[in-house]
């Protein structure tokens, strides 16, 4: 065929970018309500407006293309509204884990190279011991929330003043390069200090409408904010609710005594969360329990939901799907695809279908199980373990400042995800171990060795090894095993408050035990004896 002629060019190609989500929901549905909070409420054409204010007033500090902005803050307008606004300004967001401890928070300013700060006032004390650390001056935006009362006041001005800096009228258009940086995130990965993982515009679209494919978004969308906006952008339900003229209910805390009258009062369709959030729910006070007459659909990832979870939330009016991915792919990359006729099915049965991580995304260009080596694929029969592998345009860039890590990663043109599993033959992976050692507790990451790096700093520790132990509620916790030295002691108690002076609260072992650890003839430890213990660590 002969091309000539046939070049891109402005009438028929434009970078993809999540940003032209809202451009076209403004247009659209400018008198919808795009977003609600407490009493408070904005429509999409208001919502553009104080998105544009926040992209102007960002570049009228010269913040701009490759410059990054960290947000600190719970799921309030301000952080949805920072998954536009930065990026309009040409800038990388960069949304904070507000668990993480204040080391932590100031590493990643600092690699990070953060040139603004916005804070919620809640978490102002970690904020403020994180700036000590950092060692150079930030600027620093408060965000002052009607539905909180405390904190101190940090910066130079709280956020809505800082909006009026911004023109709300100025149209930014799509970034020159769909490849260009749109969001830095950290992973716990497998090292103490988080990786930083960079998004790029065509991604976080693409991601967007796979979710809203696969998760059936609809213009009647009431989307409720139980997952962390920090937790991978939202898993890219930042723009997806805003792809289909949806509407985001921000939620604080998540708290039953708040979800069960929201999803009543504002009629939530969809929402999102780790298995402790339906643990939860399951579990409230039946006060708080309040009905509503309609089904709510729940995505959940992480450990798959037991039988007993499927047929207590089905009981409470909720659908649960189960999402498989990571930080890396923008979130869920992998769906358990319903298929017809298992609604017939008993609850175990359902259960045991339900447990695999499923097919990839519409949206996502690969996925296989294979040999970490040969990149051989398995055997398709439920049997043969290999590792998963993904690959497509909603994987990461890369990680950032790591180029080793992110050769790795990316070994073979594939991305290796870490993760063990089978292949069945109808095409469904289904996950059966972890190749990194990792602790997934309430949908976080918890690094092993970060933790047992802090134990080795306890003056009567000889040897500590930190693995999974299965919890009831946050699926697993971390579980250390410690071999003190000779004629030292020390006592369970006294192990865990030392690490709460140097850890995340989250990240600490709820159990510690004491004891030689076992070995391999070459002197390594025997983390899957370990992992066996875990399970009744008396």
């Amino acid at each position: 065929m002969d091309e000539r002629g046939l070049e891109r060019r402005a009438a028929n190609w434009a970078p993809l970018t999540p940003l032209t989500f809202l451009q076209w929901a403004a247009r659209v549905y400018p008198d919808r309500t795009a977003v609600i909070h407490g009493e408070q409420t904005f429509t999409y054409a208001e919502l553009q407006a104080r998105c544009r204010r926040l992209a102007s007033a960002l570049a009228r500090r010269s913040i701009g293309r490759g410059d990054t902005v960290a947000v600190m803050a719970p799921n309030v307008p301000a952080m949805l509204e920072a998954h536009y606004g930065v990026p309009m300004a040409g800038a990388v967001l960069n949304a904070l884990n507000y668990r993480l401890d204040a080391r932590s928070i100031a590493f990643i300013l600092e690699h990070g190279e953060a040139r603004l700060l916005i804070t919620d006032r809640e978490f102002s004390p970690t904020i403020e011991a994180a700036l000590r650390l950092l060692g150079r001056p930030i600027p620093v935006i408060d965000i002052d929330d009607p539905l909180h009362e405390g904190g101190r006041r940090l910066g130079e001005k709280d956020y809505e003043a800082f909006l009026a800096e911004g023109d709300p009228a100025l149209d930014f258009g799509p970034p020159e390069d769909e490849w260009q940086a749109i969001c830095l995130l950290y992973t716990s990965g497998t090292t103490g200090d988080p990786k930083g993982v960079v998004y790029h515009h065509r991604g976080a679209y693409l991601n967007a409408l796979g979710n809203a494919l696969t998760f059936g978004l609809s213009p009647r969308t009431v989307y409720l904010w139980t997952l962390p906006m920090f937790h991978c952008s939202g898993w890219t339900y930042t723009w997806a609710v805003t792809a289909v003229g949806g509407t985001h209910v921000c939620l604080r805390r998540v708290d039953p005594a708040l979800i069960f009258p929201a999803i009543a009062r504002h009629g939530v369709t969809h929402m999102c969360g780790a298995p402790v959030v339906m643990t939860m729910l399951i579990h409230a006070p039946q006060d708080v329990k309040v009905r509503f007459d309609h089904v709510v659909e729940m995505a959940t990832g992480g450990a798959a939901p037991p039988s007993t979870v499927i047929a207590a939330m089905e009981a409470m009016g909720f659908r649960v799907t189960h999402l498989y991915g990571l930080t890396e792919t923008y979130g869920p990359a992998t769906v358990c695809a319903w298929q017809p006729g298992r609604e017939g099915l008993p609850v175990d049965a359902r259960a045991a279908e339900m447990a695999r991580q499923g097919v990839n995304y519409p949206t996502l260009e690969g996925m296989m199980v294979a040999d970490p080596a040969t990149l051989a694929p398995v055997e398709r029969d439920g049997a043969a373990l290999g590792e998963v592998m993904l690959r497509g345009n909603t994987v990461m860039r890369g990680y950032l400042k790591n180029p080793r890590a992110t050769e790795a990663a990316f070994a073979g043109g594939w991305f290796h995800s870490g993760d063990l599993a089978v292949w069945h033959p109808d095409g469904y992976i289904e996950i059966k171990d972890r190749s990194k050692d990792v602790i997934i507790s309430g949908g976080e990451n918890i690094s092993s060795l970060e933790i047992e790096e802090q134990l080795y700093r306890h003056p009567a520790v000889m040897e500590a090894a930190v693995v999974a132990r299965p919890d009831p509620k946050w699926g697993e916790t971390p579980c250390a095993f410690v071999t003190l030295k000779p004629g030292a002691t020390a006592t369970a108690d006294e192990i865990v408050a030392f690490l709460r002076d140097t850890l995340a609260h989250y990240k600490v072992p709820r159990h510690v035990v004491f004891g030689p650890l076992p070995k391999t003839s070459t002197g390594k430890i025997q983390k899957f004896v370990l992992r066996e213990r875990a399970r009744d660590p008396r």
